[in-house]
């Protein structure tokens, strides 16, 4: 965490990431207002104290929308990034380590399924299916999972050409202990920064998905509520702004954490970072003899 905290990356969207979650846990227990109850008496009343964000066209309270919106975004959120983290691991392992024949079938099928689209994917998933946050995870983590898929098998090549890899091998070591004991951990940086990258993804869908209305109707979500709000967004400019800051800031912060992150843990940058003090040093010392 404090290498996390050294980057201005990191510690930026650990703060965004971190207010969505306080914002998602809030709202099981708490909410300021019903955001369901339609209040007409209500409608569109400015921010005040009462209505931290104001009232829509129906009276419902907008900051507590949101609230619950957060709730169905990291929901969607955390399904698809552990789908898709499980199909792009399994995927590009069998493609890199498996024998020629398993492994450019899988590769092939993998570069059949990067070409159908994540969104098309999903609509086609929520049109065989019934539309709800099983589905649209379920969409995002298979068509963000094989696009990973092809990642992790560049950089398990990669790995395996390295000279531990071939002492691990030389000491009997095998394939798949070799795998998990050192080529994992070595490729875990660009996992989890691509994998930041689907969160991200994750957020932008599930509020298109919400805004086209292919999500149940009873799911409070910020897409909903920025197609609800669209309307009226000549006359009512203000509304749309909160929950459409909600998806950019919560996208905006899964991206700076997989940064943040992957410089925290990736070892190669800090010896980037430690090498010219090293050379500096060599240069000093050198001086004082270079003068003699």
């Amino acid at each position: 965490m404090r290498l996390l905290w050294r980057t201005w990356a990191g510690r930026i969207g650990t703060v965004l990431v971190g207010s969505m979650v306080v914002a998602a846990l809030a709202s099981l227990v708490w909410t300021p207002h019903d955001p369901s109850r339609v209040v007409p008496s209500d409608k569109w009343l400015p921010v005040s104290p009462e209505h931290w964000f104001g009232t829509d066209g129906g009276g419902k309270d907008l900051f507590s929308q949101v609230l619950v919106g957060a709730r169905t975004t990291l929901s969607v959120v955390l399904l698809a990034v552990v789908i898709a983290g499980v199909i792009g691991l399994v995927l590009g392992a069998l493609s890199a380590v498996t024998p020629r024949l398993v492994g450019e079938t899988v590769a092939h099928l993998i570069d059949i399924m990067i070409a159908l689209p994540t969104l098309i994917l999903a609509l086609v998933l929520v049109a065989a299916l019934e539309g709800s946050i099983w589905t649209v995870s379920l969409a995002i983590g298979i068509g963000s999972g094989v696009v990973l898929a092809r990642v992790v098998r560049s950089e398990i090549n990669r790995v395996m050409t390295q000279d531990f890899i071939v002492a691990a091998s030389a000491s009997g070591s095998s394939t798949w202990r070799t795998l998990w004991r050192h080529v994992l951990p070595n490729i875990a940086p660009v996992v989890i920064v691509q994998l930041s990258l689907v969160a991200a993804l994750a957020v932008l869908a599930e509020a298109t998905l919400s805004y086209l209305g292919l999500t149940p109707i009873s799911t409070p979500s910020w897409g909903r509520m920025l197609e609800g709000l669209q309307q009226s967004a000549s006359v009512h400019p203000w509304a749309i702004v909160f929950p459409g800051l909600a998806v950019v800031l919560a996208t905006l912060g899964f991206n700076l954490l997989g940064d943040g992150v992957r410089d925290a843990i990736d070892p190669r940058l800090h010896s980037r970072v430690a090498l010219p003090t090293v050379e500096l040093a060599g240069a000093a010392a050198q001086r004082p003899e270079a003068g003699r």
